[in-house]
């Protein structure tokens, strides 16, 4: 078997765990929203038509915030096409997905949908097609209090009081050319830094979200940052990032140490903010919301022709997840909370049915996906500080990455509530793990609270319809403190957490 070890430090702390880690994203793309969240005619629908069955699964995921309502679907969306009577509401053409979009489904009743989901929305404005007065008209609508014209039309329709939302992207990828208004970097950086101003102007403590690259691999990736930036530093406080992996021509090897890949992701833009922000002589720090993350088989979604017909709610990129894709998602959540001193906020993309850890059937069930587990108990267990890894691993080569470590881990240290816990990965495709963990610089004695794998013997295996818990986490029998040191078994291509608490005197 091969070992490994981790040498934590309650004294060596990266950043508080933030909750907005934990955010999730909903766009009017495919299923995502209706025969996803909302289906009126359902057995488990509610007055306002949300399946119940899809919220409980929303709340047992722990997501705390909501990206909405795009994606590329915002580039050519027109708010005010979804408030008011929904009789009234027209119906558009969505180029971005190539469907059609009732309007049944706007801002209000989204707000009402996120309410009982206890999630706060990350609202994006469109910067594609429209530009500051769109910002500033949706940002009266949701968040004025009332005595002007879109405020007072808000209360008449049934939202007295403002939303109250905190957190505002500056439109989405503006950088790619399949953006509808797509932009260079130039006239982007411009745009964003003009109604960001303006928005402050509204609203002074909003927290705007710049757009960086749709992906690293962007040839314009570190420019357009850099360039947006200069225009736009002093007025946003977040760059986004979006990043999707998928296993490409069997090289499961790689796919597996993705995360090495986000990690220099996030290290590449950090480093990019920081050169602007001293060549423009400012103290402040530009956080990043990684806004948009997760596995999704692209390759095999680009291969698709474009549908002949304009039709309403079509099956878009519904990947089923299998139990490697699972631990790549888990390993990609140890990157985010690795990097909690800068990002900030973070967005797994999307929530229901589209690349999604819930899958519905209209009219029929809702179930987790391979996905779900690990965001859940992540989200569940990570509390208090970020501690900082010190990591001993065997190594494996990889064909996309070069030599990279067989074991990934990071540790998150709640001092209130006395809690201690461990979230690994094992990259390994043949051979198990001894992980070993050095509490000695931690006073008292811990013991094993809770400890979970998920794992299989078939790496292809999913969740599907009719076997909806085929894979799931599985209690692991192999975790134990003895003194100072904690030590858990990684089988194969795994994710685990182990929760450490105090030992009763």
């Amino acid at each position: 078997m091969l070992s490994a070890s981790v040498v934590l430090d309650p004294g060596s702390v990266v950043a508080p765990v933030s909750r907005r880690t934990f955010g999730s994203f909903v766009e009017h793309m495919g299923r995502c929203v209706y025969t996803g969240i909302y289906e009126p005619g359902h057995p488990q629908a509610d007055e306002d038509g949300f399946r119940t069955d899809v919220l409980a699964l929303v709340r047992e995921l722990g997501a705390t915030v909501v990206r909405y309502p795009g994606g590329n679907f915002v580039s050519g969306y027109r708010w005010e096409d979804g408030i008011g009577p929904v009789a009234d509401r027209p119906r558009r053409r969505d180029l971005a997905w190539h469907s059609v979009e009732t309007n049944e489904v706007g801002i209000d009743e989204f707000a009402r949908w996120a309410a009982k989901a206890d999630m706060e929305i990350m609202y994006a404005v469109n910067l594609g097609t429209r530009g500051v007065q769109e910002a500033l008209d949706v940002q009266e609508y949701l968040n004025h209090p009332g005595g002007t014209y879109l405020s007072d039309l808000r209360r008449a329709n049934g939202a007295p009081e403002p939303y109250g939302i905190r957190m505002w992207c500056l439109g989405n990828e503006l950088d790619g050319p399949w953006q509808t208004g797509h932009k260079t970097a130039q006239e982007y950086g411009l745009l964003a830094a003009g109604t960001a101003r303006a928005l402050r102007f509204a609203e002074p403590d909003l927290e705007l979200v710049a757009c960086g690259s749709s992906g690293s691999s962007m040839p314009t990736f570190g420019s357009w940052e850099a360039t947006v930036l200069e225009h736009a530093y002093d007025v946003v406080d977040y760059i986004s990032c979006h990043a999707y992996y998928e296993e490409l021509d069997g090289d499961r090897g790689s796919f597996l140490a993705s995360a090495v890949d986000m990690d220099h992701f996030v290290d590449s833009v950090v480093a990019t903010a920081d050169s602007v922000g001293a060549r423009l002589r400012s103290k402040k720090k530009i956080k990043i919301s990684f806004d948009e993350w997760n596995v999704w088989y692209l390759s095999r979604f680009q291969g698709q022709p474009k549908p002949a017909e304009w039709d309403v709610a079509p099956r878009v990129i519904e990947d089923e997840y299998n139990v490697t894709d699972a631990v790549v998602v888990g390993n990609l959540l140890i990157s985010l909370l690795r990097h909690s001193d800068r990002v900030t906020a973070a967005c797994q993309a999307q929530l229901v049915n589209v690349i999604a850890p819930i899958r519905t059937e209209p009219g029929g069930p809702a179930w987790r996906q391979t996905i779900f587990h690990p965001f859940a108990r992540t989200a569940a267990l990570a509390r208090g500080d970020v501690l900082t890894t010190r990591l001993d691993s065997p190594t494996y080569q990889t064909d996309r990455y070069g030599e990279v470590p067989v074991v990934d881990a990071v540790a998150t240290h709640d001092e209130v509530h006395g809690d201690l816990v461990l979230f690994a990965v094992n990259r390994d495709q043949d051979q198990p793990v001894r992980l070993t963990v050095d509490l000695t610089r931690f006073a008292g004695e811990w013991e094993v609270a809770e400890a979970w794998t998920l794992t299989d013997d078939d790496l292809t295996a999913t969740n599907t319809a009719d076997a909806p818990d085929r894979v799931t986490l599985r209690p692991t029998r192999t975790a134990s403190v003895e003194g100072g040191t904690a030590t858990v078994e990684l089988p194969r291509v795994s994710w685990s957490a182990v929760r450490l608490g105090r030992r009763a005197s």
